[in-house]
């Protein structure tokens, strides 16, 4: 008797979803999941473009002399990506590395609390409903890995970047993502996971993402949560 063939299967190039986002704090990878994720599902991307922000380096420097200007310039750059987003959905699959409703989390995180009610009234000026993602991929790492990772892509304002903002961000993140119910958000475990560089990485997430099924589910890589 002949042993049939063995059959592969080859990984489905279809988005599983029509609209991620990808979300977590600076440096733990959200831009470069997002560019690999579209290759592999053939999606549009559009990212977030931070450098567009021309306060964003003096904010890193003195946070507290700039957080209002970069928090104002942010939000006027949302409302812009509102639109853009609208406009490519729902005909085209889309992923971004960016959630347009973090903006709150960045001004209260940042801003006094004069400047936060000041903020929350011009921006309600400009605010229009955003699309919601059909899955929010959250990226989590510890300060440390944050910290030395930022170290090792050396861009000159993020070296700027002090630890205690880091933890600051990282809690803020914990704490928007624990409340958050708006879209079904899987949340990964970056610290071990390479899928820049390592292809079996990607396909293990990709994988992960095409079996979501819950509202809120977990990944770390080499257990099954």
């Amino acid at each position: 008797m002949s042993t049939p063939p063995l059959t592969v299967t080859a990984p489905s190039s279809q988005p599983p979803f029509r609209y991620i986002a990808i979300e977590g704090p600076i440096g733990v990878g959200k831009t470069s999941l997002a560019q690999r994720l579209a290759e592999r599902w053939s999606m549009r991307t559009l990212f977030e473009r931070p450098e567009d922000n021309p306060f964003l380096e003096r904010f890193y420097r003195d946070t507290a002399r700039y957080a209002l200007p970069v928090q104002l310039h942010f939000a006027l750059q949302r409302a812009q990506q509102v639109q853009e987003i609208a406009a490519h959905l729902p005909s085209t699959a889309l992923i971004t590395d960016f959630m347009t409703q973090k903006n709150s989390l960045f001004a209260r995180l940042t801003l006094s609390e004069d400047e936060w009610q000041l903020y929350r009234m011009l921006a309600a000026r400009i605010d229009t409903p955003a699309p919601t993602p059909d899955l929010v991929v959250y990226l989590q790492a510890s300060p440390e890995v944050l910290f030395s990772r930022i170290q090792k892509r050396a861009v000159a304002m993020e070296l700027q970047i002090s630890d205690a903002y880091l933890r600051a961000l990282c809690d803020a993140y914990n704490t928007f993502f624990y409340h958050y119910d708006q879209a079904p958000v899987l949340t990964v475990n970056a610290e071990h996971l390479n899928p820049l560089e390592s292809e079996a990485d990607l396909t293990l997430l990709a994988e992960r993402i095409q079996t979501m099924r819950g509202r809120k589910e977990f990944f770390v890589k080499g257990t099954s949560l």
